[in-house]
């Protein structure tokens, strides 16, 4: 039986509870506050980088994960026996990627999948990668089997306010102006690993979040209903039980995680922003 430890970056949005019950080891991305730097999911947390947009007026810096950082992580694991399968954010938004895949051919025995996603469409690579390890499967196995299931996650989101990606240079003052005064909220779309705009929802946080999950699981009979996972930057616990309420009424799905998105996707997202993400059949 193949010895295999699953590795991620920080931004697959997963708890801690379910890194610890399968054993993930998580490489964390760096967020600097001006001239502090911290580790997302170490010592950082969404709200602190909310306080520091709204007392500055600037937005923190996000920074991947090094080669060096790669490097020992591989290299602790290969040397205690054990083949590496590392999931990393798509290599579309991140330098990390490239890094990872440098460090793992240097190190050896280690196999980097590009996740084609972001948050919790890798998050939910991982946990598919962790039952297969626990199914016996070796490094190389899994690897190509999560190259597959990848074209299947379905993962989106809706955000509340434009202000996070206006100052980060991904979204023009305009644009914010006319959003906000229209109350539009985008639905963002992860394909082939980059992000486009999708639909366009109008209204109040409530009324925009509920169609929003409307529109990605009613009527649909290509969505694989054995897990579904809704990943949030902030939103009200009210609203959370809205929403997971509202998608097993419209999809039978056997597992539903609730999670909450890190230092790293939240600084682009801003609060309030939520996402329901699930594979396809």
């Amino acid at each position: 039986m193949a010895k295999v430890k699953i590795t991620c970056d920080s931004t697959c949005d997963l708890t801690r509870e379910l890194y610890q019950k399968n054993q993930v080891s998580v490489l964390s991305l760096g967020v600097s506050l001006g001239d502090d730097f911290r580790l997302d999911g170490v010592n950082v947390q969404a709200d602190e980088l909310y306080d520091y947009v709204e007392k500055t007026g600037s937005l923190p810096k996000t920074c991947a994960i090094s080669l060096g950082d790669y490097q020992e992580e591989f290299s602790k694991w290969v040397k205690e026996g054990y083949e590496v399968v590392h999931i990393n954010l798509s290599d579309k938004l991140s330098t990390s990627h490239q890094s990872a895949c440098i460090a793992a051919e240097e190190v050896g025995n280690v196999y980097v999948v590009d996740s084609k996603s972001l948050s919790t469409g890798s998050g939910h690579l991982v946990l598919l990668a962790c039952q297969m390890a626990q199914q016996g499967m070796s490094g190389a196995e899994i690897a190509r089997e999560l190259e597959q299931l990848r074209e299947k996650v379905d993962a989106s989101f809706i955000i509340q306010t434009l202000q996070y990606l206006h100052k980060g240079g991904r979204c023009s003052g305009v644009a914010v102006f006319g959003a906000n005064l229209m109350k539009i909220r985008p639905e963002i779309v992860l394909e082939e690993g980059s992000m486009h705009v999708g639909k366009k929802y109008r209204g109040s946080m409530e009324k925009t979040v509920l169609d929003y999950v409307r529109g990605r699981l009613e009527g649909r009979t290509d969505v694989d209903t054995r897990r579904l996972i809704i990943t949030h930057s902030g939103v009200p616990e009210a609203l959370l039980e809205q929403v997971r309420k509202l998608a097993t009424q419209l999809q039978p799905f056997r597992e539903v995680l609730i999670t909450r998105a890190g230092s790293t996707i939240s600084c682009h997202c801003g609060p309030n922003c939520l996402g329901v993400l699930f594979l396809k059949k």
